[in-house]
């Protein structure tokens, strides 16, 4: 870790983004940034420990701490910065068994309802943010604090949310002589690949996940399941993954990815996807909104070079743009609540992403999570190709009737039951082993099945 003071890393290195800061001084020299919350008060120092997930977002906030460790002297911040599997394991297991490891922890929209049901989080509304008016709860993404509450209240806050669209190279679609729509459908999207693909020259048709993890490759592939129909369970909870529809859907997927993709795509999530985007060797990404941001920090000509459509649609003519958020939220029984607030309310504040855009660039301010910054007239200069369509496909998005059929479950690319975790991972599993031609896409699905009717069973769903 470089450029940081009071800033630790345990397991692994953020990914790092271009324009960072060149010293810790830098930091410290400028002006004071303040969020909501109030100043942390007298003589001793208090340390709070954060785990959060290695995105680049994540890495921009390490490289900012400084400020807030000015504007509050008495509260010191230590980061555990952990893969996103790995960091899922860790923080389940820390809140599950109330070891109190950490004093703000970086989850999703899938872990806070339930965890809030369970009674593992702090009820941030009651206790913070509805007295802190410096803090402007209206502010946020309505769909994305929606998705953070339970019972009316906020568990967690938004550090920043996304949905799901295409990323596409301009120039190589003008060079063949193709045109992306806007609202894009799957079968064109494929056809596109096809005719981009050119393993000759190094350049891939799409590059899609085929990593197993069920917040990496079946993130992009449950939108796919979605739109064509298919769904995980009926109303009765019989598992529907050997349906006709959810086997079309994974079949074009792994076809796709097989035939137009990067090769050894079963190795790939978010993080090489982005790298090989990057890189100037995929002509077309279909993943988060939020990795629009990540290439203009990394690859500023490839970003200057990138065109957006909605999340492709499927024979349904559903929207299939996923709805996620990363934020943080405070463990039931943990020590330094208020310290731990004040830096909270500092990270995911109008402030914090305002210094983002002075000093990291404005097209790399954490998206997704308020308003205001889609009213930035620098953010929009910045981010103008995709801003819009970020926070209407968020806003579109709709986890309570993610498919065709009525489904006894909310949720787009992941299902809002505690078991999902290990059944989730069973299936990408499953999945990653297609995208590899270890097996079968119908050998995936059955033995996929088998793990849905056995979850079904053991929890009484």
């Amino acid at each position: 870790m470089n450029n940081r003071k009071s800033v630790m890393s345990s397991f692994s290195t953020p990914i790092k983004r271009a324009g960072a800061l060149s010293a810790t001084a830098a930091l410290l020299g400028a002006c004071t940034v303040l969020g909501g919350g109030a100043t942390a008060s007298a003589s001793s120092t208090t340390t709070i420990r954060i785990a959060i997930v290695s995105n680049p977002q994540m890495a921009d906030i390490e490289q900012l701490t400084p400020y807030f460790e000015k504007a509050y002297p008495n509260i010191k911040v230590v980061y555990d910065t952990l893969p996103e599997d790995t960091e899922r394991a860790l923080i389940e297991t820390d809140i599950a068994t109330q070891a109190n490891e950490f004093n703000a922890v970086m989850i999703s929209n899938y872990e806070t309802p339930i965890w809030a049901k369970d009674g593992w989080l702090v009820n941030l509304s009651q206790k913070f943010a509805n007295k802190d008016a410096a803090y402007d709860v209206g502010d946020l993404v309505k769909p994305i604090a929606t998705s953070l509450s339970y019972d009316g209240s906020l568990y967690s806050v938004p550090f920043y949310g996304e949905s799901s669209f295409v990323m596409y190279r301009k120039s190589m679609m003008a060079a063949a002589g193709l045109t992306m729509p806007v609202h894009p459908t799957w079968t064109q999207v494929a056809a596109l690949a096809g005719k981009l693909n050119n393993p000759s020259k190094g350049i891939s048709g799409i590059c899609l996940r085929g990593e197993s993890g069920w917040g990496e490759d079946l993130a992009p592939l449950d939108t796919v399941i979605n739109t064509f129909g298919g769904s995980w369970f009926n109303l009765k909870w019989v598992p529907q993954l050997t349906s006709m529809a959810d086997e079309s859907a994974v079949n074009f997927y792994v076809n796709l990815v097989k035939k137009d993709g990067e090769p050894g795509a079963s190795n790939d999530g978010f993080t090489e996807c982005l790298n090989y985007f990057d890189s100037g060797k995929a002509a077309m990404w279909y993943d988060a909104t939020s990795a629009a941001g990540d290439i203009a920090g990394a690859a500023p000509k490839v970003y200057a070079d990138t065109g957006y459509a909605w999340a492709p649609t499927g024979p349904t003519g559903i929207k299939s743009g996923w709805q996620y958020t990363w934020s943080l939220s405070i463990p039931n029984g943990t020590p330094d609540q208020q310290a731990t607030w004040d830096f909270i309310s500092w990270a995911t504040s109008q402030q914090y992403i305002k210094l983002v855009g002075q000093k990291l660039g404005w097209a790399q301010l954490p998206p997704g999570s308020r308003q205001s910054t889609y009213a930035l007239p620098q953010y929009q200069k910045a981010a103008g190709a995709y801003a819009d369509v970020t926070l209407q496909s968020m806003e579109a998005a709709n986890p309570s009737h993610p498919t065709a059929m009525a489904v006894p479950y909310t949720g787009i690319q992941f299902v809002d039951i505690p078991e999902f975790i290990n059944l989730g991972t069973e299936v990408s599993q499953q999945i990653s082993a297609a995208v590899a031609g270890r097996e079968s896409v119908s050998a995936a699905l059955s033995a996929s099945q088998q793990d849905a009717v056995s979850t079904v069973a053991q929890n009484g769903l």
